[in-house]
């Protein structure tokens, strides 16, 4: 009887988003952020059978008014009249749009809206967004970097003026640093962000710009999981028991891996499921285990598979 009642624990547990729109937003044939992604994750927990005890939930879009907490109006609108009707435009040097991109980002951004209501309600304990367009490095009045909106940045805000929270907590294991979340952030104590990247290192910047909630730990090239959960014990950790988060946002880039060729640190599935767990400790001693987790990047298939299946299991406990 133990193993059911576990399962239907579970099952009100982690909440699974995402939307068939994040598959239309595609940049090209050879373009390494692929509508492949979400399918090599969702492919890794059907194997599993992990897919059937998570709630599954359609993101919904953002709102204007949600964009807006974390982005300028004039860039909203350039956002929205860029959309072409067919064909591509290019946002920067690797960022583009097709006809269902602009949707695309919208739904992206509201499935972090999303979990965050469904986790401050208590329907569900925890949440993993599987969307694109990646969100991290959108500035306040930019697009760079694969990333149109910053899903975890409106998800963060809105958890602020909806909900009335007072300390938010980012966590980016990306291996490229949240420029753009740092950005939005900067001047705002209600909102740590906690992150660690492969440094000097696209987009080359954060090594010296944090502050008292901005906790930036650069990690040279070639480092693996010994100094990643160092960075993360040393550094993260007291920040956050400081801090004390309400709710505990993710940034869950898991291009960091040692077969990802986009980059050059070595992490392994072991490393996704460590902090995440760790993670969850900080979730259940101040933030009554919410968290909400949202994709960022991540590039080689398998590897992305495995390792946000690593990651969901953590979350889910299962």
């Amino acid at each position: 009887m133990i193993a059911p009642c576990h399962s239907c624990r579970a099952t009100m547990q982690t909440a699974y988003i995402s939307h068939p729109l994040c598959l239309k937003h595609d940049m090209g044939a050879h373009h390494p952020e692929s509508p492949a992604r979400i399918h090599a994750i969702e492919d890794q927990l059907i194997a599993a059978g992990l897919l059937d005890y998570l709630q599954r939930h359609d993101a919904q879009e953002a709102t204007r008014e949600q964009l807006l907490r974390a982005h300028d109006a004039g860039y909203v609108d350039s956002i929205e009249s860029s959309a072409p009707q067919h064909g591509m435009v290019q946002l920067d040097g690797d960022t583009a749009m097709n006809p269902f991109s602009y949707l695309a980002a919208l739904r992206a951004a509201g499935a972090a809206v999303l979990g965050v209501d469904l986790v401050m309600a208590g329907k569900a304990e925890n949440a993993f967004c599987n969307i694109r367009p990646p969100g991290h490095h959108a500035e306040r009045a930019r697009a760079m970097g694969f990333c149109i909106f910053n899903n975890v940045a409106v998800g963060a805000a809105h958890a602020l003026a909806q909900h009335g929270l007072q300390r938010v907590a980012i966590a980016d294991f990306d291996v490229h640093h949240g420029n753009g979340t740092e950005n939005i952030f900067h001047d705002e104590p209600r909102v740590m962000l906690c992150s660690t990247f492969q440094h000097p290192f696209y987009p080359y910047c954060g090594a010296d710009s944090g502050n008292e909630h901005i906790i930036n730990v650069p990690l040279a090239a070639g480092s693996g999981g010994e100094e990643f959960r160092h960075a993360v014990t040393q550094y993260w950790l007291p920040a956050l028991e400081h801090f004390q988060p309400e709710l505990l946002l993710i940034s869950a880039g898991f291009d960091a891996h040692r077969d990802d060729d986009m980059s050059m640190l070595r992490l392994t599935e072991a490393d996704y499921a460590w902090v995440t767990g760790v993670l969850k400790l900080v979730a259940e001693k101040y933030a009554q285990r919410r968290i909400v987790s949202v994709l960022e990047g991540g590039y080689e298939l398998p590897a992305l598979g495995r390792s946000a299946l690593a990651h969901i299991k953590a979350l889910s406990g299962l």
